[in-house]
């Protein structure tokens, strides 16, 4: 592949006359950063579609195309499209309800919006995975006519379906006024009883991991379960027969319902199995009393999953805070704190919980202030991205607490040029500041520079505006292609230069005389 034509096919400053040029030379790949252009006008679009098949098809879901440029025929995957996008017309849609291709048809049986008769055809379809694709996204009448086929796997696609009305979905767990599925994937190829190796050496087996089937088609069932107790449509009222199930992961799956009853998470906080704690711990549904137990528990990942719960109160996160591992992410609980609560947070001597709230971004100025000001390098470096902390403090922060924030202060939006060729300059660098700089709307070429002498930094600030254009130019030609395709797409790119990529492309000309740079990688 091109990386270096990729790279250029996304440049946004590259002109308007030279993308025609490259619409007629590319490939699948510089094709695909072509389609993505914002500027790309109709006529290019329509000759880019013509030219590339995988374009159209991506031409088609931004909009760029209509149905009067696509022929069923001759470009079917944008033609199948566009009508997942509602854009296409009615009668291909008949078209490729009988097509010969199996593949056109199960694109076509996940579009919305299909005429009735369309919907009808490939509810009857030969081959079941098809009607097993209609069952995931067809309408509520017809998943509840699905829901008795007599293919497990289809039941299992109608529990999936939000669309599915609640009472055929109780249908479908319960089993009352359902007769016993005939067939499953199992047994459409396999001698029953039979349980599928999760290691099966056959390049040409598609069965799921863990399927089995011994007449009951038992594996499948299983995972209808699991669809129904993910599906909101489910009634709560036929799930909780699964508090008490055998398996773990279906009680998880009640664990996590959001209208999980009170009495019913209370039992199963003292469920054996971890996993299904920790998927309770995070349930918003869960109350004070549960809340309580879980923050108690030493099981493998409830109390991190609690501590993310939104309605862990202050007083339990702050235990938490103490005993557990949360990490630096924004909690719920943090962001919905109440003026007063955040204010006591600043104050708490936890510096963790201090550290949880420096990441919001909304924090009143004396607040951010005093906790960019903190003692603790946890906090500083939470606070150091916070718009608004003037240069001053930045520095200020850099000098106490070094490399821990350095990578946190060069991606403050505020952060000042200057700022950021000291923080460039560091001795011994601060590699992840370094790639913060380098991709930072402020850097300027000094600091870029620096930047492109480390590895990881190097692909990013190959693509920055900044740097200089001479250095650009002989970025195309880095031994690693993600800079040299950065470095393509760079908007700095001289002109000049773009036109003589394109030109040694579709052969109109050499490359620049004098010029290795030039090389497309």
């Amino acid at each position: 592949m091109n990386h270096v034509l990729c790279g250029l096919a996304a440049n946004e400053a590259l002109p308007f006359e030279l993308v025609g040029r490259l619409i007629a030379v590319a490939d699948e790949e510089v094709a695909d950063s072509l389609a993505r252009r914002a500027d790309l006008s109709r006529e290019q679009a329509v000759a880019l579609a013509a030219r590339v098949e995988e374009s159209a098809v991506l031409l088609a879901y931004e909009g760029r195309l209509t149905a009067a440029d696509v022929d069923p025929l001759t470009r079917p995957q944008a033609a199948l499209a566009l009508l997942d996008e509602r854009s296409g017309e009615p009668g291909w849609a008949r078209f490729f309800a009988r097509d010969p291709d199996v593949e056109r048809r199960l694109k076509l049986a996940a579009c919305p919006g299909l005429p009735a008769d369309v919907r009808e055809t490939l509810a009857a379809d030969p081959d079941v995975r098809v009607v097993v694709e209609l069952a995931l996204w067809t309408t509520a009448d017809l998943a509840a006519r699905l829901a008795h086929h007599p293919h497990a796997e289809v039941r299992r696609a109608v529990a999936a379906n939000e669309a599915t009305p609640p009472r055929v979905l109780a249908m479908l767990v319960g089993g009352e006024g359902l007769a016993p599925a005939e067939r499953c994937l199992v047994c459409d190829g396999e001698e029953t009883p039979c349980a599928h190796d999760p290691n099966c050496p056959r390049p040409d087996c598609d069965l799921r991991p863990g399927a089995s089937c011994d007449g009951s088609h038992e594996s499948t069932l299983h995972e209808l379960a699991e669809q129904a107790l993910q599906n909101p449509a489910t009634p709560i009222g036929v799930l909780l027969r699964f508090a008490d199930h055998p398996s773990a992961l279906l009680r998880g799956g009640l664990a996590a319902r959001p209208d999980l009853p009170p009495e019913t998470a209370a039992r199963l906080s003292g469920d054996p199995v971890p996993g299904v704690r920790a998927e309770l711990a995070e349930n918003p549904a869960i109350d004070d009393a549960v809340i309580r137990v879980l923050a108690a528990d030493r099981g493998h990942d409830v109390r991190r999953r609690l501590a993310h719960n939104p309605r862990v109160p202050l007083d339990v996160l702050s235990d938490l805070a103490a005993a557990t591992r949360i990490g630096s992410s924004l909690l719920p609980r943090i962001a919905s704190a109440s003026p007063s609560e955040v204010e006591g947070l600043a104050r708490s001597s936890n510096p963790v919980l201090r550290m949880l709230l420096a990441e919001r971004r909304d924090l009143p100025a004396g607040i951010r202030d005093a906790l960019a000001d903190d003692p603790d390098a946890r906090v500083a470096k939470s606070v150091a991205r916070h718009p608004g902390l003037p240069e001053a403090r930045l520095r200020s922060m850099v000098k106490r607490h070094g490399a821990q924030v350095a990578a946190g202060v060069a991606a403050n939006p505020g952060a000042p040029p200057a700022l950021l060729e000291d923080l460039a300059g560091r001795v011994p660098p601060a590699r992840k500041a370094l790639r913060e700089i380098a991709r930072h709307p402020g850097a300027t070429g000094p600091a870029l520079l620096v930047c492109l002498a480390d590895r990881q930094a190097r692909r990013v600030a190959a693509g920055h505006p900044a740097v200089p254009p001479e250095v650009l130019v002989e970025l195309l030609a880095d031994d690693d292609w993600q800079v040299g395709r950065a470095a393509a797409a760079n908007p700095s790119l001289p002109t000049a230069v773009m036109a003589e990529l394109v030109s040694g492309a579709d052969g109109t000309a050499g490359t620049r005389p004098g010029s290795g740079a030039v090389g497309t990688g």
